[in-house]
């Protein structure tokens, strides 16, 4: 059970997602932790497809849900400042284990089959960081899978871990 005294201090930040599972999926993790998802345009779908709703389950319509049409838009809108900003790549210079999260921080995760694009990693190497794996078989892992494992991580003071 959440504890409503929690309030919201991480935001989820999708740059232009491409499966709906995933979206849904991390949708539905935004709300088990009352995050804010933010979505960057294009999507390789549509919000109303069924998956999404599907993968959040009934949960779907209680996502805090903020959509931009560009990583410039978010960022004029938004204003984040460096410090708070978190790049998820595969090849990020430091684990996810590395960063403070400070309040109001954006974790930031790119589409399944490209990652990040280079304007968005451009000059933030230093704040790009990764989900370790051990085995040299995998490839990537699963962009709902990896967004859950990094906001646990970042919550982890605040959830009491």
């Amino acid at each position: 059970m959440s504890d409503p005294m929690i309030e919201p201090c991480l935001k989820m930040v999708l740059v232009t997602p491409e499966i709906p599972y995933n979206t849904g999926a991390i949708g539905r993790t935004c709300v088990a932790l009352n995050l804010e998802l933010i979505l960057i345009k294009p999507y390789g779908f549509s919000l109303d497809e069924k998956a999404v709703r599907r993968a959040g389950t009934d949960y779907w319509k209680h996502v805090n849900l903020c959509e931009y049409d560009s990583w410039q838009d978010f960022l004029t809108a938004r204003k984040p400042t460096r410090d708070k900003l978190h790049f998820f790549e595969e090849h990020g210079a430091e684990t996810l284990y590395a960063p403070a999260y400070p309040e109001d921080s954006y974790l930031v995760f790119g589409c399944e089959s490209a990652g990040l694009p280079a304007e968005v990693l451009d000059g933030m190497e230093d704040r790009t960081f990764n989900l370790p794996m051990l085995s040299p078989k995998v490839r990537s892992l699963n962009l709902a899978n990896v967004a859950t494992a990094v906001v646990y991580q970042a919550m982890r003071g605040k959830l009491g871990g």
